[in-house]
């Protein structure tokens, strides 16, 4: 059984996260993250589970001149983002969720969400509810804690596949 982590990540914040998600899938099912501008198209992934993250920028996922943005704030430049990645013919795949967040100041908006209303509208089926992991800032870092719990959402996450949980 295989999983497929996309991520976009312009400070490394979400790849941290993606990671340590892998991480934790990695315990019942064959798993790897990859960027989102070096991903397979979406309907070419023949997966049992996808998991797509993103960076919250402007209250949801990032729009095309965020790279730009981010970069000119010292990250790095993301070649494209899962906004533009998640554009498919239909696709049926079990799928999953998260977004980095920024925690202090608390903004408004989830990328996570906006990917998964994306993904369904395309045929996929949400295995778990959106899940934020929580950053101090913009740039980040990750906030304490939250690389465990990552670890901890990716192993559930790996379990469910491996029982047939994700079906029902």
């Amino acid at each position: 059984m295989t999983a497929l982590i996309v991520y976009e990540s312009a400070w490394g914040n979400t790849r941290a996260v993606a990671e340590a998600i892998r991480a934790g899938l990695g315990r019942h099912l064959s798993a790897e993250a990859t960027p989102v501008h070096l991903a397979p198209p979406l309907a070419d992934l023949q997966v049992d589970l996808l998991i797509v993250g993103a960076p919250t920028h402007a209250f949801g996922l990032s729009r095309p001149s965020t790279p730009e943005d981010a970069r000119r704030r010292g990250g790095g430049l993301i070649p494209s983002g899962v906004r533009e990645w998640l554009v498919s013919a239909p696709v049926s795949l079990p799928v999953a969720t998260f977004d980095t967040h920024v925690r202090h100041p608390n903004l408004p908006g989830h990328a996570s969400r906006k990917a998964a209303k994306a993904l369904t509208a395309l045929g996929c089926r949400l295995l778990a509810e959106p899940e934020s992991f929580f950053v101090d800032g913009y740039e980040g870092p990750v906030l304490p804690g939250e690389l465990d719990r990552a670890t901890a959402w990716g192993e559930e996450l790996g379990r469910r596949v491996r029982t047939g949980a994700a079906d029902g």
